[in-house]
């Protein structure tokens, strides 16, 4: 289902997913379709978010199991700073959940983000072994659309190191929660990892 594409606003927290990348490295697929346990990537991050109003998804028009505001960003494939900007326009809450369609563990992911709001920093964002992962954060809406504003062209083509460089950001340690799925490899340790999950999880219900 998908709503209105009018500002919605909740007073509390938003959240942006971004579902519109080229996935080049997938030889061009729908990621945001690709299928964990018998759930679409999208459908995991929306799941995820679903505590938020409104939830935005910026990329194509595709299935999904929840009611969302559907946006795009300018021009389409411009970047993910430029898919932060579109979604930004349909928030007018304090605070905005950002976060990446391919994030297989997503849910989790982000309920880490929700034991961490930002206090004093402009937001919060996790971390894994190789550094910040920007798109799994929980930003400051005025701050995060400062930064968007200071960037040349709407931030097109920008980069999310550009993009964060001037803010206060605290990092939440998250191991492999932060993990994408950039690569038919990502993907199949993905749904490895889902398979075995669910194997404890049965395990312990018996």
């Amino acid at each position: 289902m998908t709503a209105p594409l009018t500002p919605h606003g909740s007073g509390g927290i938003a959240a942006i997913v971004l579902a519109g990348g080229r996935a080049s490295r997938l030889g061009g697929a729908d990621k945001p379709q690709l299928v964990v346990d018998g759930e679409t990537l999208l459908d995991r991050a929306v799941r995820a978010v679903s505590w938020c109003d409104p939830l935005i998804v910026v990329g194509p028009p595709a299935p999904v199991r929840a009611e969302v505001v559907w946006t795009r960003e300018t021009p389409a494939f411009g970047g993910p700073v430029a898919a932060i900007a579109a979604g930004l326009a349909h928030v007018d809450s304090a605070e905005v959940c950002v976060l990446a369609a391919d994030t297989p563990r997503a849910v989790e992911a982000v309920a880490l983000l929700r034991e961490h709001p930002p206090g004093d920093a402009d937001g919060t964002c996790l971390a894994d072994a190789a550094g910040a992962q920007w798109l799994i954060g929980r930003y400051r809406t005025a701050a995060l659309r400062r930064a968007v504003d200071a960037l040349p062209d709407g931030g097109r083509d920008a980069s999310m190191r550009s993009l964060v460089s001037g803010l206060n950001l605290d990092l939440v340690t998250a191991g492999d929660l932060a993990a994408d799925v950039d690569t038919w490899d990502d993907l199949e340790r993905a749904r490895t990892q889902a398979a075995r999950a669910r194997g404890r999880t049965d395990q312990e219900a018996t």
